[in-house]
C-alpha cells in the first residue's frame, strides 16, 4: 500500500499544505491564507483528516521552540505577527492527528530540500522576502542546538548611501532583515518593490546587504552551496547583483567550492517547493525513527 507524506509550510501569510508520494511528488495541495491560530489550525486539520497521512513535517514562521526538552517545544514563541505569539503549534497538530510529525523552520525545511535536490550535505538557505530567514545544513543535519539559526537577524554593514534610513525590524531596526527585506524598498521609496524600475539604485543597497549574508555564511559555515530564495531574489536582475557585491566584499579572502554562478544561487525547485520537498523527506525520516 502506498504510504502519503505530509507537509505544512506555514507562513506568515499562508500555510501551504501538501500531500505527497513515496516518491515525494505532491499528490495533493491546497494553500490558505494564515487568519488567527484557530481559524488556521482548523482548516489544516480538516485538509489532511480528508487526505491521511503516515507522517508529516511542518516548517514553521518563527522564531519557534525545537528542543524537544523544553516545555515549548512546538510552540511558536515571540514572532510579532498578531495572536500567535506563544501559540502551541505542535500540540495543536498532534492532539487531532495522532500521527509522528517533525517541526522545524521554514528555511531549514526549505535548505532540507534543496539538499535532497541537490545532493549537497552542507549548504546554507536564506529567503529574501516579507522578512528574511536563513537555514542551514551542515552534514546533512541542521545547525542549532537548544534553538534555531536566526540569519535574518544578524546585523550587516552600513551601505554609504543608505546611512540615513532606520531600518524597519521591529525588534533591531538596522539588522539585515530591517534592511533588505522586501518591506524595506516601500519604506524607503514609498513604492512596492515590484513596481521600482531594476535600474534603480536601490537594487543595490539591497544587494549590497544580502552579499553580507552570503559573505557571512561563506566563513562562519564553509557551505558547499548557498541558496537564496524569496520574492526579492525572484526578480531577474538581483542574483548577479549579489555575485558582484559579494565579490567585491570578500575580495578573494577565501576560495569558493566552485564558480560563483554555482555557489551562489536560486532555489533549484521551482515554484518555492522546496520546503515541501523538504518536509516529504523530513515526515519519511519520522517515519523511520517511529519504527
Amino acid at each position: 500500500m502506498t504510504k502519503y507524506y505530509g507537509s505544512i509550510e506555514a507562513g506568515g501569510t499562508k500555510f501551504v499544505l501538501a500531500v505527497g508520494n513515496e516518491d515525494y511528488q505532491v499528490v495533493k495541495s491546497l494553500q490558505i491564507p494564515t487568519t488567527n491560530p484557530d481559524e488556521t489550525v482548523e482548516k489544516t486539520i480538516e485538509f489532511f483528516k480528508q487526505n491521511p497521512v503516515v507522517s508529516l513535517a511542518i516548517g514553521s514562521f518563527g522564531p519557534i521552540d525545537v528542543n524537544p526538552n523544553s516545555a515549548t517545544y512546538g510552540y511558536i514563541t515571540t514572532t510579532p505577527k498578531e495572536g500567535w505569539a506563544n501559540f502551541d503549534l505542535l500540540g495543536k497538530l498532534k492532539a487531532a492527528l495522532a500521527i509522528p510529525m517533525a517541526f522545524t523552520t521554514d528555511v531549514n525545511s526549505s535548505a532540507y530540500g534543496e539538499m535532497f535536490m541537490t545532493g549537497r550535505k552542507s549548504l546554507v538557505y536564506f529567503t529574501i522576502g516579507t522578512g528574511i530567514g536563513g537555514g542551514a545544513v551542515q552534514d546533512g543535519k541542521f545547525i542549532g542546538a537548544v534553538s534555531h539559526a536566526e540569519m535574518g537577524h544578524q546585523f550587516v554593514k552600513r551601505h554609504p548611501d543608505d546611512v540615513d534610513f532606520a531600518g524597519i525590524c521591529p525588534f533591531h531596526k538596522d539588522c539585515a532583515e530591517g534592511l533588505a527585506a522586501g518591506p524595506s524598498v516601500e519604506a524607503r521609496l514609498g513604492i512596492r518593490g515590484e513596481h521600482v524600475p531594476a535600474d534603480s539604485p536601490v537594487w543595490d543597497i539591497q544587494a549590497y546587504y544580502i552579499a553580507q549574508l552570503a559573505v557571512n555564511a561563506t566563513l562562519t559555515l564553509a557551505p558547499e552551496k548557498i541558496v537564496f530564495g524569496g520574492g526579492v531574489m525572484g526578480q531577474e536582475h538581483m542574483l548577479e547583483r549579489v555575485h558582484k557585491q559579494f565579490e567585491q566584499l570578500l575580495n578573494k579572502y577565501v576560495n569558493l567550492p566552485c564558480k560563483i554562478e554555482e555557489y551562489i544561487v536560486t532555489p533549484s525547485i521551482k515554484n518555492n517547493g522546496s520546503a515541501t520537498l523538504g518536509n516529504f523527506a523530513l515526515a519519511s525520516e519520522m517515519l523511520t525513527k517511529k519504527d
